[in-house]
């Protein structure tokens, strides 16, 4: 082979190795950014964690990852995702874009806003001792972001189990995927308007929901009061370990403690409950694999078409 060959063969090589697992990243330092911004904040508030896992799967269930739900409204389109009623209570944006801010520093159009926010949820979650997954670089950032959208994608609090399958299966999840991944309420609030309902007036007549356990239907009257119009007052997910990324969320929708109808519903089909039962028996011995697997396929639907945001509130250009 002649010396030339050479060199044409090493540059093949190499430029293949360059596409296989993002050997060369475009920003090399990515990751490294990431965790520390992330860290910074979630080690001073803790509770970000659950507020950034909420957003990476709002904005992933509607039009895949594409950052969508970080575009600020416009007077070209007063109704982004961002103002529809599930994402009003969105937190972490400070955090993506204080890493986004970074990443335009040191490697200018390279990271678009869906990467970073995949990035920081895992890094939140990662820095309160939850598990770790793999993010794959490249999505591109939306340029259409609608509240109609996420009205209609997003899973709602008060869904059957039925609809929760029929809304992950649409996205190419799994009823194990729905199981392992509400397994995030692990970590995290509830409002107590969105329970109102369930404790007060459930059939119409005045009663509470069945499916909830009586000493938890007194523990959650006691912190959400009957009151018209309260969307400040809040509960814990996870009744047991609210502050830890652990198991114990499972173990209270096994207790018939599951704080909104979508977490009861899971005991109410036979894939989910067998999951579900199986991590409570075992003590959670699979739970963050199987976590980790899941947010792995999550993140991978969509954030195909687009560009790469100079800030994540807005739209480089709309033409």
């Amino acid at each position: 082979m002649t010396s030339f060959l050479k060199v044409l063969t090493l540059v093949a090589v190499f430029g293949m190795m360059a596409n296989v697992g993002h050997s060369y990243p475009p920003c090399p330092n990515v990751e490294a950014i990431s965790k520390r911004i992330t860290e910074y904040f979630v080690y001073r508030d803790p509770t970000l964690a659950a507020g950034l896992i909420r957003m990476l799967f709002h904005d992933c269930i509607v039009r895949g990852c594409d950052a969508s739900v970080l575009l600020d409204p416009t007077p070209y389109n007063n109704a982004t995702e961002k103002t529809a009623t599930p994402n009003l209570t969105l937190r972490g944006y400070e955090v993506v874009n204080a890493v986004k801010a970074a990443l335009e520093k040191e490697c200018p159009g390279k990271i678009s806003c869906a990467d970073v926010l995949s990035l920081v949820a895992r890094d939140a979650i990662v820095a309160i001792k939850g598990p770790y997954w793999y993010v794959n670089l490249g999505r591109k950032d939306g340029k259409i972001s609608l509240a109609t959208d996420a009205l209609r994608d997003i899973p709602s609090p008060f869904s059957n189990i039925t609809t929760l399958i029929k809304n992950f299966a649409a996205v190419g999840l799994t009823p194990k995927d729905l199981t392992v991944l509400s397994g995030a309420h692990t970590i995290g609030i509830g409002h107590c308007n969105i329970i109102q309902r369930r404790l007060y007036n459930f059939t119409g007549k005045g009663d509470t929901d069945p499916k909830i356990a009586p000493g938890y239907a007194t523990f959650l009257k006691s912190k959400c009061p009957q009151r018209v119009g309260d969307v400040t007052s809040v509960v814990p997910m996870d009744a047991y370990t609210p502050k830890a990324f652990d198991v114990k969320y499972f173990t209270t929708v096994s207790q018939k403690a599951g704080l909104f109808s979508s977490d009861a519903a899971l005991l109410d089909d036979s894939s989910t409950k067998s999951y579900l039962l199986s991590q409570v028996y075992s003590g959670g011995a699979s739970f963050g694999k199987d976590f980790a697997v899941s947010m792995t396929k999550l993140i991978k639907i969509g954030g195909t078409q687009g560009e790469i945001r100079k800030t994540c509130g807005a739209v480089n250009s709309y033409y």
